[in-house]
């Protein structure tokens, strides 16, 4: 239970007592058990009035999603395809890496694979009308999972843009989304072993 009387009157951690840290850590706990509020704020976003795409990259999410999801792709995968572009949001340059790292405590060593390369993986696809190596992708060709990625790429995220496709609405992935949010490893500083 968060005990919002506590007030603290440290200034830096050194400072910060057992006490401190317990009123700390219940009020990360209440924050983060809105984090799925947060993505689904953070994916109806992407709801943009233009684009110059065919649709906008709300429309683009919940397609991928779909995609993944009418081809029977596991729970995980189908809320990767969801929120896949939304490291849009604050980082467009590198947005698979943000959006692999916001979900790293919650997804498998694949998905999250999957979600960090996806923007080199896409690139195979229009790189050469930009000047760019359409095969960058295959510099990781070593990988367990470069098939997977292409795969994802191929088949949820570079078809999901026909204004014509039977999507999903956003709330029917919401209880995915909690699922997957709801069987993180948490605090992974706490599980980081000091290296000899």
């Amino acid at each position: 239970m968060l005990d919002k009387s506590h007030k603290p009157t440290w200034t830096s951690f050194e400072e910060a007592t057992k006490a401190d840290w317990d009123a700390v850590m219940d009020y990360e706990e209440a924050y983060n058990a809105a984090l799925p509020d947060r993505i689904l704020d953070a994916i109806r976003s992407l709801d943009e009035d233009w684009t110059p795409y065919p649709v906008n990259r709300y429309q683009h999410s919940l397609q991928a999603a779909t995609r993944a999801y009418e081809d029977g792709a596991d729970e995980e995968l189908v809320v990767a395809a969801l929120i896949h572009d939304t490291g849009d949001i604050l980082s467009p340059y590198n947005h698979g890496e943000l959006s692999a790292a916001m979900m790293k405590p919650y997804v498998s060593e694949k998905t999250h694979w999957i979600l960090k390369h996806h923007c080199v993986f896409q690139g195979y696809y229009y790189n050469h009308h930009l000047g760019g190596d359409r095969n960058a992708r295959d510099k990781y060709r070593d990988s367990p999972y470069w098939e997977d990625c292409r795969y994802f790429c191929h088949e949820y995220d570079q078809k999901a843009f026909d204004p014509d496709y039977p999507t999903k609405p956003l709330e029917f992935f919401e209880p995915m989304l909690r699922r997957v949010l709801n069987k993180g490893e948490g605090h992974m500083e706490l599980n980081e072993t000091s290296e000899s």
